[in-house]
C-alpha cells in the first residue's frame, strides 16, 4: 500500500511551494499581503500549511509570482483540491470533544503523522501510541479522558490508534519508528493488572520489525535533560515541509516547527538515545519486567 495522502500533507506541500515561489521573487510576506489586500497572517498560514487553501487565492498568488508553466500551475491547483479533502481519521474523531491534556484537536496529530516518514520519540510516562496494544490504549484513555468522554468516544479513539499502527506494516515504504522509553514506563506498564505483561509483549513483537527501534533508558543512566518531559519528532520529505516537534502537556498540545526548536529537541533525543541500552539489551530488559512480579528487581 502506498503512503497515504492527507489534506494536511497536501497543505504543507502547497505551502512549501508557495514559500519557494515567494522567495524566488524576492517578495516579503508583507509585500504579498499588500498586493493580495489581505493580512500577512493569511499568507503565513498558507505557507505553513495551517490555512485551508482556496483556488482564487492560489491563482492570485501564481499571478503575483509569475508562474507561467502549465505543469506547475496544474500541480498547485491539484494540491489546493487535495488540501480541502477529508482525512482517514475524521470518521473516528467526529463529535469527540477536545481535551486540553492529550488532544486539543483529536485528529491534528494523526494528520501530521500520516505524512511523516519517521516518528522519533522519548516517553517518560507511558508507551507511545504506536506501541500501545488496544487493551493498554483503552486503559490509558479511560484514565485521562473518562471524566469528559463516554464509552463510545473512547472506543473510537482506541480504534484510531489501531488504525495509525497500520502504517508500520501496510504502508510502502512502512513508517519508521524510533522510540526511547524511560525505564519508568516499563515499571508502570507491568504493574497494570491483567494487561501489563501483554502490553509489553506487544512492544516486543513490534520491536522485532526492521523499521521499528525501541530503546530503554535505564534508571542507572541517572539524571538527564530528556527527563523534562515526553515529546515526538515527526520527520518529513523535503517536498512536504519542515520537521515538527509535538509535545503533550496539561495546558494542551504544542507543535514546534522553527528550525532552532526542532534542532534542540533532536539534540535532546540523540542524547537520550546515546544513554539508552541498545535495542537487544532493551528487549532483554523488557522481558525481565514481563517475567517478574517485583519490577524493581528487573533492572540490568
Amino acid at each position: 500500500m502506498a503512503a497515504p495522502q492527507s489534506p494536511v500533507g497536501s497543505r504543507r506541500r502547497l505551502g512549501a511551494e508557495l514559500r519557494r515561489l515567494r522567495l524566488k521573487t524576492g517578495l516579503t510576506l508583507d509585500d504579498v499581503a499588500e498586493r493580495m489586500t489581505c493580512s500577512t497572517s493569511k499568507i503565513s498560514r498558507l505557507e505553513t500549511g495551517k490555512g485551508v487553501p482556496k483556488i482564487p487565492d492560489v491563482r492570485e498568488l501564481m499571478r503575483i509570482y509569475g508562474v507561467a508553466s502549465d505543469t506547475e500551475r496544474d500541480m498547485l491547483v491539484r494540491l489546493v483540491h487535495d488540501g480541502r479533502g477529508q482525512g482517514w481519521w475524521e470518521s473516528y474523531v467526529e463529535g469527540v470533544q477536545p481535551e486540553r491534556f492529550v488532544m486539543d484537536s483529536p485528529g491534528r496529530y494523526a494528520a501530521l503523522e500520516t505524512e511523516a516518514t519517521t516518528v522519533r520519540a522519548f516517553e517518560v510516562s507511558w508507551l507511545h501510541g504506536l506501541l500501545q496494544s488496544p487493551e493498554y490504549a483503552r486503559v490509558l484513555l479511560e484514565a485521562v479522558l473518562a471524566d469528559d468522554h463516554d464509552a463510545g468516544e473512547i472506543d473510537r479513539l482506541v480504534e484510531m490508534r489501531v488504525r495509525r499502527q497500520q502504517a508500520l506494516a501496510d504502508r510502502e515504504p512502512p513508517l519508521r519508528l524510533d522510540v526511547v522509553l524511560d525505564e519508568a514506563v516499563l515499571a508502570r506498564t507491568v504493574a497494570l493488572p491483567g494487561i501489563g505483561r501483554e502490553a509489553l509483549q506487544f512492544v516486543l513483537d513490534l520491536s522485532a520489525r526492521p523499521n521499528i527501534v525501541v530503546r530503554v533508558l535505564p534508571f542507572g543512566a541517572g539524571l538527564h535533560r530528556s527527563q523534562a518531559g515526553s515529546f515526538v519528532v515527526l520527520e518529513y520529505p523535503v517536498e512536504v515541509g519542515a520537521d515538527v516537534v509535538y509535545i503533550e502537556g496539561h495546558a494542551g498540545e504544542t507543535y514546534l516547527e522553527g528550525d532552532s526548536d526542532v534542532d534542540l529537541y533532536k539534540d535532546v533525543l540523540n542524547d537520550a538515545s546515546a544513554r539508552a541500552l541498545d535495542p537487544g539489551a532493551s528487549r532483554e530488559l523488557i522481558r525481565r519486567y514481563q517475567d517478574t512480579r517485583s519490577p524493581g528487581k528487573a533492572r540490568l
